[in-house]
Formats: structure tokens, sequence, C-alpha cells
């Protein structure tokens, strides 16, 4: 991904235009990210992508029982302790 300060943005807004027509600019101000400049095409599927998923909660209770029912493979068993 393309990075630049906030300044550099404002100074060659229009080369960062095209640019972000081909991947995201990252736009950082003060060091730290703040903004993604990108196309409206690939925010559009960002957008559909985010909508195609789904939260647990409206899990089918075919899903939730499987989930219920699976079992880790002994090999990660002092990962339980972290439950605790």
């Amino acid at each position: 991904m393309a990075r630049t300060t906030a300044l550099e943005f404002q100074r060659k807004f229009g080369a960062f235009q095209h640019q972000a027509q081909r991947e995201p600019v990252e736009i950082t101000r003060h060091g730290r990210r703040e903004f993604v400049l990108m196309s409206a095409e690939h925010y559009d599927w960002l957008k559909a992508a985010a909508q195609r998923t789904h939260g647990t909660v409206d899990a089918l209770s075919v899903v939730i029982d499987a989930v219920e029912r699976a079992e880790m493979d002994a090999a990660h068993t002092s990962l339980d302790d972290l439950l605790k």
C-alpha cells in the first residue's frame, strides 16, 4: 500500500487520486496513519464484503451445536489454562 504524509498529499492531490485508482493510499499525520484513500470501486467491494459476514448471533443452531461438540487436539491442551 502506498503511503504519504498529509502535507505531501495536499501538494500532490491529483497524483494520489490516480494512484488510489490502482491501490489504496495511506495518509499519515505526525507519523500516525489517519486516512486511507481508495477508489469508489474498492470501497464498494469492501462494504459488500462486510455485509456478507455474519455475527455468531445469526448462526444456525446446527453450526452452534457443531462448535459446542468440537474438541481441541490434545497437543494444545496447555491452552486450556488460558480460559481459566
